[in-house]
């Protein structure tokens, strides 16, 4: 078989920054919190934490006081920067540059929303970690949104600023957008910037992943595709997969591959989420070339 790793794959430099960080402060420190899991796989979660990485919820951040935390590339609502003044808690902030820009758009769009009487909507996951930095930029009162029936929580006699979680799918994104357009039209109120204002805030790097795992997919008999089940971007990501190679297989790690999945001669894929570690492929690689010499020679 040929096997053959994606190099568009693994971390986005969000990611990657926020682990090197992480990495060089465990050097000088045998301990250092990390306010939530630094990345949405568990096998690198796993590693870091060996090495001293503790992570913690917001309860228990409360509880803390004189030490370091980490905040991860998802950033960080305003309350988390309070709580850490209060109890003198030091920050390793290693929030994605992309991620703290489109909290500082949400937040000047929402003062403009509060002026004008409209809202701010937010297509992403309810209780994804950059979701609930980016609606603490609206004291909790922006409106997020995935599903068709969550539109219904919108008031379309009302202007609406729509935005996206950074890592969401952009085909999703302007579907979404669509279906608002059409109920503001419903609503028999005028379309323009006024009472609609979509924001593509979708991060480019992983956006761009799209048609190049779209190519990548079709070019290789079988795709396993590596990604922490938390991930929202894995999810999005492998769905592009499955729609271009039937024989796309989800996995978190080697221990779920099928020997059964491939046959002789065949051109195997690997990719991943943005929060796939390469290591982690290229182990996956390893065993999968393992099986070659093994079972599947047999």
């Amino acid at each position: 078989m040929q096997v053959t790793i994606d190099k568009n794959s693994g971390y986005c430099f969000g990611v990657e920054f926020a682990i090197k960080m992480a990495e060089d402060e465990m050097e000088q420190n045998d301990q250092l919190y990390c306010l939530g899991d630094i990345v949405h796989n568990d096998m690198e979660v796993s590693r870091l934490s060996a090495k001293g990485l503790v992570v913690i919820d917001r309860e228990q951040l409360a509880d803390l006081h004189d030490c370091k935390v980490l905040i991860r590339a998802h950033g960080e609502p305003p309350e988390t920067y309070r709580t850490a003044i209060e109890n003198n808690i030091e920050l390793i902030d290693a929030s994605c540059p992309v991620v703290l820009k489109l909290q500082h758009r949400v937040k000047s769009a929402f003062d403009k929303m509060e002026r004008e009487e409209g809202q701010i909507v937010i297509y992403g996951k309810k209780g994804h970690a950059e979701v609930i930095g980016l609606t603490g930029q609206t004291l909790e009162k922006a409106i997020v949104v995935m599903e068709d029936s969550d539109l219904d929580k919108i008031d379309y006699s009302r202007p609406v600023t729509l935005f996206s979680q950074t890592t969401k799918s952009t085909k999703g994104f302007y579907e979404i957008s669509q279906k608002i357009e059409e109920r503001i039209q419903a609503a028999k109120q005028e379309l323009n910037r006024e009472t609609f204002n979509a924001n593509d805030s979708i991060c480019r790097q992983v956006s761009n992943r799209e048609p190049q795992l779209h190519r990548f997919a079709q070019e290789n008999d079988v795709i396993l595709f590596v990604s922490g089940k938390k991930s929202s971007n894995g999810k999005a990501l492998y769905q592009v997969c499955l729609a271009q190679n039937e024989r796309s297989y989800f996995i978190e790690n080697e221990t779920e591959i099928n020997p059964e999945w491939f046959q002789k001669d065949e051109k195997v894929g690997i990719c991943g989420a943005t929060s796939t570690p390469m290591w982690l492929m290229e182990q996956v690689k390893t065993y999968v070339e393992s099986l070659e010499e093994g079972v599947l020679s047999a």
